[in-house]
């Protein structure tokens, strides 16, 4: 089970100041502050308050409602798990690639994979809704711990040490949920604790995205000095790794958002997060199992899933259940039913050299499934991707008994995303050696059954990443870097809305910015081509 301090648990605790973080704009515009029936003084003067208060802002990463099953949701006009941050996450940097379908005709489901969004779509504007929720949250309580505030409230001795730590944590799950809004919408509204005072009846204003960038760096580079030192915080919980890990995927990515790479810096904040004693877990499948969080010195930083604790039909709840159906039998997932919904791509079958590879990685069930997929709603067509199970390394099924909820934690960063930052920074002139890229590498395969390689280049990262890091949320905006989301270049089935795949518009590297919201925010502009 979960171990660290500032737990699932802790938001049930927090149930009765849950009004403090509730917000009530959503669907109409952003300005997302939270009403204050409780008063902050009456939180923040006691310390005691901390620890629930900040297990809500860890929480809007796996939560989407103050009540289990996503119950009394956080956004008004959003089902809690249909919002769920990862499960949207995955919506939108998974399904529009060679990674997944899905069988579910939901709304515009469909058109996440077929790539034809329009800023009408329920599923873009939920997790946009999402994102800019857990930065009000996160801005609440950046406002209310400040030095002077903490003084104010006569937090001392120990207790403003630890306070001082949380706020830097606080500040970082902010910057996580802004380098998402930068990766996936670019040029978006700018709430931040100092320009939306509570109260405010002023829309938020715009910052375009390399201004975006810059924050999220320097948001980050100070978290990198205010957290505490890595391996130290406990599991679940932000350090300097964590924010040495955002900062190099931020730096990966730096040609895409401001036009300069920074390749350079990967390799420096890759070898900060490598020199800090994390290592490989030796069986690769336990990296997704229900006792993930247990001797696992690979993972940087997790999402906190707990099937008792902290129920939500998003999460791993939604990638292990819609991931299982036709003759797959459920109880070998540790779970009730499948839902029949995700299955993969041939072309993502096809980085493994077919279904029947010798590497971990490429686990597919392909009983009377078939590789070629005719019908996107049929889940027949198309291989499920065995990956997340709610079973522990011992075989032994979840805490919930009745099979509904998963306990498995999602991984945001883990080492080996970075040893492939570092690698692919290395061939693209950034530094660092060839010699330890190399070496990164073939531990990756060699853990996973694969044969090593001689040599590496800069395609076959690409595909090594599809291959180390599936489901994981990164292959847009991996696919993105290398010019081939977009781009006929590389095409999966259902590419474009057609089954062999085709190009589509370039500006669909970026997603819009929700309909309602263009109409709300008079300081906002719609991305180019919607």
């Amino acid at each position: 089970m979960k171990s660290y301090k500032i737990r699932f648990r802790t938001l049930i605790a927090a149930a009765s100041f849950a009004t403090l973080f509730a917000t009530t704009s959503c669907m109409k515009d952003l300005e997302q502050t939270p009403i204050v029936d409780v008063t902050a003084e009456s939180v923040y003067s006691n310390f005691a308050n901390y620890p629930n208060a900040l297990a809500k802002l860890y929480g809007g990463f796996a939560h989407g409602g103050q009540e289990g099953g996503g119950g009394n949701p956080d956004i008004n006009g959003i089902d809690g798990n249909f919002s769920q941050y990862t499960r949207q996450l995955f919506t939108l940097q998974v399904l529009p690639t060679d990674e997944a379908v899905i069988a579910w005709n939901d709304g515009t489901l469909q058109t996440i994979h077929k790539m034809s969004w329009d800023s009408s779509n329920e599923f873009v504007s939920a997790f946009y809704y999402r994102i800019f929720t857990e930065i009000a949250f996160c801005n609440d309580f950046l406002r209310n711990t400040t030095d002077e505030k903490l003084a104010g409230y006569n937090i001392t001795g120990d207790n403003l040490t630890e306070a001082r730590y949380m706020h830097a944590e606080a500040r970082y799950l902010r910057a996580l949920a802004y380098y998402h809004a930068l990766d996936l919408f670019g040029n978006v509204p700018f709430p931040t604790e100092e320009n939306m005072p509570i109260g405010s009846s002023t829309p938020p204003p715009r910052i375009t995205r390399p201004e975006l960038y810059k924050f999220v760096e320097a948001e980050l580079l100070a978290c990198s000095n205010d957290l505490k030192n890595a391996r130290t915080a406990g599991y679940g919980r932000a350090d300097k790794a964590a924010a040495w890990s955002l900062l190099a995927r931020l730096y990966l990515n730096a040609g895409v958002y401001t036009g300069t790479t920074q390749y350079a810096k990967v390799i420096e904040y890759s070898n900060k997060v490598i020199q800090a004693g994390y290592g490989l877990k030796t069986k690769y499948a336990d990296l997704f199992l229900a006792d993930n969080d247990q001797n696992n010195p690979e993972v940087i930083f997790p999402i906190i899933f707990d099937g008792l604790k902290a129920q939500s039909y998003g999460g791993t709840t939604y990638l292990v259940h819609a991931a299982v159906g036709g003759t797959m039998k459920a109880s070998d997932f540790g779970i009730n039913g499948g839902w029949s919904g995700l299955r993969t791509t041939k072309a993502y079958v096809n980085l493994f050299g077919g279904a029947n590879t010798n590497d971990l990685r490429g686990n597919f069930y392909t009983e009377k499934q078939t590789l070629e997929i005719e019908d996107l709603g049929n889940f027949s067509n198309g291989y499920p991707f065995i990956k997340f199970k709610n079973v522990t390394s011992t075989g032994a099924p979840g805490a919930d008994v009745a099979g509904n909820f998963v306990d498995t934690d999602i991984a945001m960063f883990r080492l080996a995303d970075i040893y492939l930052m570092y690698a692919e920074s290395n061939l693209r002139g950034g530094g660092g050696d060839a010699g330890t890229a190399l070496g990164y590498i073939n531990a990756l395969r060699s853990r996973a059954g694969a044969n090593p390689v001689a040599s590496i280049n800069l395609n076959f990262i690409l595909d090594e990443r599809g291959r180390e890091l599936g489901w994981e949320m990164t292959r847009r905006t991996d696919l993105i870097r290398y010019g081939k989301f977009t781009t006929a270049s590389y095409l999966w089935p259902w590419k474009g809305g057609v089954k062999d795949g085709q190009a589509v518009e370039d500006y669909r590297n970026l997603y819009p910015i929700p309909a309602k919201d263009i109409i709300a925010n008079s300081n906002l502009i719609q991305n180019q081509g919607y």
